[in-house]
């Protein structure tokens, strides 16, 4: 029995051990948005005078593998979002950036933005806006069917400069972990719920610093340059009399008909058929050309105008972290933030959440499709029963529970938003007097 708690023992120091971040990494900023969050963001007044701001609810959202696991989630439709932490200042020279957060879309977005900032230098975050410079954004942006682009765009020499690469994000309505990794070497991973979506260079995939190396447009093929890679086999030359076979011959199998008159019909003639010794005008076989030096390209010469900065990668010293975003439908939850040196950090978050959360995340997603469907069916009869009504004026409301009386049935129902209708029905008792129901 000792052996045995003596192994669990072990096991969980092991696990624990595990999410903590190894003695060399450092965390910048970490928010799981628990009890302080408050103290430590600053919700814009950007838009506020305009009545275009929107609020942010801290919760776990509609449907949460944990309830107690809140992040913040975009309040009021049609509105602007700005927050912002204040965080130590550093600089990711010599030395790796991780920025990783998780978004849950769980509105029908049509078009809006779920990304986050990196800001640098004096930030007044009571007016931190679209205007406000930043250093990197990074997160989905999504508009209709067509656009579901993963913006990354990095700031260099106070400009910005969006990644060249049509990057995808996802589109559904569970939690997901967008990880971006940039190393001193100016390489990048990007990383979908741990798993790699893309990687590069700052020098590739940027049109941030000239080329490296251009095409040398003076340059021509050689006169001498062969490119032939079969010709024509100087041995095989064309049989005698091959030009002389026919493409048709008479159709040797055919026979005068008995009642062909030659002075009424005329000269009676075999019909053609194919000929089998003909094949076709005479091609001579082509073999390997010994001279073939391959297909000619345009050789790359360096480029004049390319004049490398070793410190490309490097960012302007980091103070801020923000989330700065419009959207046409609200509904999202932001959650799990971090700025961070250690990619297997981060990566151990990630892995947490989908081993112990996700699948309850699932269970409460679907659970919570079922009851959106009943409360769409119940309000779909709820329809139909009115429009059977005559004299019922349609209108639309947004409402929590709708009752009321139609044809003598007694009707209860729940919806977020329905057609009612003013009905207008005589009451057999007296007919004088109109008994008016609103739905």
């Amino acid at each position: 029995m000792m052996e045995l708690q003596l192994l669990l023992l072990l096991l969980l120091s092991l696990y624990s051990s595990l999410l903590l971040p190894s003695a060399q990494a450092e965390i910048f900023f970490e928010e799981r948005f628990d009890d302080g969050w408050r103290d430590r963001w600053v919700i814009s007044d950007w838009k506020r005078s305009d009545g275009k701001a929107g609020k942010f609810k801290h919760t776990a959202g509609k449907w949460a593998g944990d309830p107690d696991d809140k992040g913040i989630q975009t309040h009021n439709d049609a509105k602007h979002f700005a927050i912002s932490a204040k965080i130590p200042e550093f600089s990711n020279k010599n030395r790796t950036l991780v920025v990783q957060y998780s978004v849950k879309f769980e509105q029908d977005i049509e078009c809006g933005g779920g990304y986050m900032k990196l800001l640098s230098g004096y930030v007044n975050q009571k007016k931190f806006g679209g205007d406000t410079p930043y250093s990197f954004m990074f997160g989905p942006d999504i508009c209709g069917t067509q656009t579901k682009k993963l913006h990354l765009i990095v700031s260099y020499q106070g400009q910005n400069y969006p990644v060249r690469k049509d990057l995808q994000c996802e589109t559904d309505k569970l939690t997901h972990f967008y990880t971006f990794i940039l190393r001193p070497d100016a390489t990048y991973s990007l990383l979908v719920d741990n798993r790699e979506r893309d990687s590069g260079s700052l020098y590739t995939d940027w049109d941030i610093l000239p080329p490296r190396k251009i095409k040398d447009v003076k340059a021509k093929k050689p006169v001498d340059w062969d490119d032939r890679e079969y010709i024509d086999d100087p041995n095989n030359t064309k049989p005698e009399g091959y030009d002389s076979i026919p493409a048709e011959i008479p159709d040797p199998k055919a026979k005068k008909p008995d009642d062909w008159d030659e002075d009424d019909d005329g000269l009676w003639r075999a019909p053609k058929v194919p000929n089998p010794a003909y094949k076709g005008p005479w091609k001579p076989k082509k073999i390997k050309n010994p001279n073939y030096k391959g297909k000619w390209k345009t050789p790359w010469i360096d480029n004049p105008e390319f004049e490398d900065d070793p410190d490309l990668y490097v960012l302007r010293p980091i103070r801020y972290v923000g989330i700065e975003v419009w959207q046409v439908k609200a509904g999202s939850v932001f959650d799990n933030i971090l700025v961070c040196d250690d990619p297997l950090y981060a990566k151990q978050i990630v892995k947490e959440y989908m081993d112990n959360t996700r699948e309850a995340e699932k269970d409460a997603f679907e659970e919570a499709e079922k009851e959106r469907k009943a409360r769409e069916e119940e309000v779909g009869k709820l329809e139909e029963l009115g429009k059977k009504v005559k004299g019922g004026e349609e209108r639309e409301i947004y409402t929590g529970v709708v009752e009321g009386v139609i044809e003598g049935y007694y009707i209860r129902t729940q919806s977020l938003k329905l057609k009612y209708f003013i009905l207008i029905v005589h009451d057999p008792h007296d007919y004088l007097d109109d008994y008016h129901d609103e739905l």
